[in-house]
């Protein structure tokens, strides 16, 4: 059994019996769990050289743009040539189009010869058209001159040259069928120029195929899962203004608004909290189904271009933002009738959050303290993204090793070369994927533990309070609560809250990979057949439910043990624990439906940032030209997981004042033989009332 707290937290007699003052929260204290936070040090090293990789080695302009025959990327000014204005892939000899379409032929898309162009060529009506290799050897153009003669010199072609420009082995290549722009890739449209096509026969030139497989092969390319993720990752790195003002600004200034309104109108804010919530679940819905097209036009179409005949193919982008259109569908009907739900309770609610707003008028130093752990994040998340961008781009460009007749004309050599004219992929090695395994797990815990050290921080100023009777005039309470809280936590703290922290952040990747483990057993929405994947899927479940429990175990009430008791986060757990399991019936309903309240609060703060980055995206200048993207998906909902995360940073504020106050009266009552001694007023009355009011909806017994 664990011994009173009053030596530690409350007034503590001296050697010669009697009570002294100042012994409030800072007394015997000591570091405790310095191994966990030379952990966390470590770790955060390991992060640096884990970014410093991603710096070195990726280029985030492979995540949008394709991969010239040179292995040089398109759009790139540093590559041999100054690329820096042709961004747009373009595959020159369609005959190796049709090839790699081919499920018979080994041949891939990745080997076929492109080229970095500044548009889509398309056929001509009254002439044959080509677009050559970039000019070097004996063309001396310069590039500007080659994109002024639109990518053709075939008329200072060599007799020879032209000769294997007739068997497509350039240097010039003809254009027969039309293509337009998807996603900075030449898309073919399989229906040949009959005129340009009849001059290419007319001058000798070698069987051309024309078929769908030809529009296939490059779609298949263009859509598959790892090039839509790619630019999904891109569309973050060009929409990083969008991520400051919605992700950063904007849930900064209405945290600040939310938390001065609690403060001086903490009788109207549940309402308005509740019915905001409704207005901005519906319109961000709203949204998702006017961008995937169910209402109006769909987001994806001018971005690929009106004039693609097979626009409807190019289908991944569209079904995922109608899926999350779906989903937010049934979050909103959920949402709505649990608001309904609440709007009885919400005078219970009021009643609590009065007892918060009263400490946040004490201690005010609580409303700004929330800058300062929000500037560190913003300062990290700034760094995470740009390292996160360049580790998902990283990896080497190597020519490819294809046994496949795929000869070119070299102009610096004056010859068909068929020994190193493969194409060029970017290799990507299992290290770099476990790189950015670690990258987002690092990115998990130090949200966390800077989320962590805030509640810690809050917990202790508001502890203060509370054990001072609820009045900042007496002698115990620091003159700046909140600056002696950060002291504490700097000096003895930290580590339990890197334990904390990685307790939780640990727990949560173990459910998200058995979550996916669950979800790659669950074949046809049936468990498998066999008497193992029934175990494994059956056992995946089991221990999602487990973690589930841990995780509720594991939680802010620790934080506030901690913060009072200076105990090791272990230990401050289980004192917690036993606390609320001896009041549970005592405080069990009080702050339900207050964090209820907060918990809508914390979703108005970041659909708002949703609902402003769905404006924002629909500028001009994010729907064509360098910095257009292909889906607002993304963008979107990282902005919205921003805003949350900076809501929750502030109204822990709330939160944390209400916990701890709690937390502390259960403590004051059990070493005072079930009366508070240091409960403020407004605590005991908010108490009374509560049982005043279960008394009489619930009725005699």
């Amino acid at each position: 059994m664990r011994g009173p707290l009053g030596a530690v937290i409350g007034r503590y007699p001296s050697s010669d019996g009697n009570t002294q003052m100042g012994g409030i929260i800072r007394h015997n204290r000591k570091c405790r769990d310095i191994a966990f936070l030379v952990i966390f040090i470590a770790f955060w090293v390991a992060m640096i050289v884990n970014s410093s990789f991603g710096f070195n080695q990726g280029n985030p302009l492979r995540l949008t743009y394709g991969l010239d025959y040179k292995g040089n990327v398109c759009g790139e000014k540093h590559a041999k040539r100054d690329l820096r204005e042709l961004e747009l892939r373009y595959w020159l000899d369609p005959n190796q189009v049709y090839q790699s379409g081919l499920k018979s032929n080994q041949f891939k898309l990745a080997n076929a010869r492109s080229i970095c162009l500044l548009d889509c060529p398309i056929p001509l009506d009254d002439q044959l058209n080509w677009v050559c290799d970039y000019p070097e050897g004996d063309i001396h153009l310069s590039m500007g001159d080659w994109i002024n003669m639109n990518y053709d010199y075939y008329e200072f072609l060599t007799p020879e040259m032209r000769n294997t420009s007739l068997q497509l082995q350039g240097p010039c290549y003809p254009v027969i069928f039309p293509s337009v722009n998807v996603y900075w890739s030449c898309q073919f449209i399989a229906r040949a120029s009959n005129m340009s096509l009849r001059h290419w026969q007319q001058m000798g030139g070698v069987k051309i195929n024309e078929d769908i497989i030809i529009d296939k092969s490059i779609h298949r390319s263009i859509n598959s899962r790892s090039s839509v993720l790619k630019r999904y990752m891109a569309d973050i790195g060009k929409a990083w203004p969008v991520l400051i003002v919605c992700g950063g600004i904007l849930p900064l200034f209405l945290s600040v608004i939310w938390l001065l309104m609690i403060r001086h109108f903490v009788v109207a804010m549940p309402w308005i909290t509740v019915a905001l919530f409704n207005v901005l679940m519906v319109s961000v819905t709203m949204f998702y189904y006017l961008k995937a097209g169910w209402i109006g036009n769909d987001a994806i179409s001018p971005i690929i271009g009106e004039h693609d005949p097979y626009i409807h193919v190019f289908g991944r982008e569209i079904n995922h933002l109608r899926a999350a259109a779906v989903l937010m569908t049934f979050i909103m009907v959920v949402a709505v009738l649990t608001s309904i739900v609440i709007v009885r309770r919400i005078i219970m609610a009021t009643s609590v959050l009065k007892v918060a707003a009263k400490v946040i008028g004490e201690v005010q130093a609580l409303i700004i303290f929330p800058i300062i752990p929000y500037t560190i994040l913003a300062i990290f998340y700034m760094f995470w993204f740009s390292a996160a961008l360049h580790l998902f781009s990283s990896g080497q460009v190597v020519q490819n090793n294809c046994n496949t007749n795929c000869c070119a004309y070299d102009l610096v050599s004056k010859r068909v070369n068929c020994d190193h004219c493969c194409g060029y992929s970017i290799n990507y090695t299992p290290h770099i994927g476990v790189a950015i395994l670690f990258h987002l797990f690092g990115c998990y815990w130090a949200t966390q533990f800077l989320i962590a050290c805030s509640s810690t921080v809050i917990a202790g100023s508001v502890a203060s309070y509370y054990w001072a009777g609820g009045a900042t005039s007496q002698p115990e309470i620091p003159f700046l609560p909140v600056f002696s809280s950060m002291k504490r936590l700097m000096r003895y703290s930290l580590g339990s809250v890197a334990l904390g922290s990685l307790i939780v952040s640990f727990v949560e990747s173990i459910r998200f990979m058995l979550e996916s483990i669950r979800r790659r057993l669950k074949v046809s929405s049936t468990t498998p057949d066999s008497w193992i994947g029934k175990a494994a899927f059956h056992s995946s479940r089991c221990c999602l439910r487990c973690i589930e429990w841990t995780i509720k175990s594991v939680n802010r009430n620790a934080y506030i043990m901690v913060a009072i008791t200076g105990k090791s986060f272990c230990k401050a757990s289980a004192i917690a624990t036993e606390l609320i399991l001896n009041n549970i019936l005592r405080i069990g309903r009080v702050n339900v439906i207050g964090d209820v309240i907060l918990f809508l609060g914390k979703l108005c703060v970041s659909l708002s940032s949703a609902l402003f980055a769905f404006l924002m995206l629909d500028a001009h200048k994010y729907r064509s030209g360098h910095n257009k993207i292909t889906s607002p998906l993304f963008p979107v909902l990282v902005c919205w997981c921003l805003g949350y995360i900076v809501a929750t940073l502030f109204f822990g504020v709330v939160e944390m004042s209400i916990d701890t106050i709690i937390l502390s009266f259960c403590q004051d009552s059990e070493e005072h033989q079930g009366t508070a001694q240091y409960a403020p007023p407004l605590l005991m009355e908010t108490l009374n009332d509560q049982n005043e009011m279960q008394r009489l909806t619930q009725g005699p017994h």
